[in-house]
């Protein structure tokens, strides 16, 4: 077990190497791809390097081939930087941070759809019982007073 101070360095140096020597690979499946993040286990070993791809699931599918058949060549050259006694075999996994995205802009542009039409079904609509069913501190204040007022009345 490592300090997790120097595993998150290594991890954020893995992830600096690997978006650099990406765009020295000459696959022509490669498309748009962006490495947006790589986490490292504590041992230094392994290495899982996150990725997203512009583009349909036939461009993502040649890029994850890319990346795939590119490993090697990786590896190799991360580990030489690294300069650690071994050189973490790398993963590549896609990050759906953009699918997460759409889906919370459509949850909330549902929610705001929902609001607008109970607000158009409440406009013109009056409270079944009292406007503010709660008592506030003046109510309160004035009540107090009157029923001083009435027992001095009566003493």
């Amino acid at each position: 077990m490592s300090d997790p101070a120097k595993t998150r360095r290594h991890a954020e140096r893995v992830r600096e190497l690997v978006a650099s020597l990406v765009r020295e690979i000459k696959d022509p499946r490669l498309g748009m791809v962006t490495i947006t993040d790589a986490r490292i286990t504590g041992d230094l070993r392994e290495a899982t390097v996150f990725y997203t791809v512009l583009g349909d699931a036939t461009e993502q599918a040649a890029t994850k081939a890319a990346l795939e058949s590119a490993k090697g060549m990786l590896r190799t050259r991360v580990g030489h930087a690294l300069g650690l006694r071994h050189s973490p075999s790398l993963a590549f996994s896609q990050d759906n941070v953009q699918d997460h995205a759409k889906e919370m802009e459509d949850l909330l542009a549902e929610a705001r759809q929902r609001d607008q039409e109970v607000q158009r079904l409440a406009a013109g609509k009056q409270y079944a019982g009292d406007a503010d069913p709660y008592k506030s501190e003046d109510d309160e204040d004035d009540d107090s007073a009157e029923r001083v007022g009435a027992r001095e009345d009566q003493g």
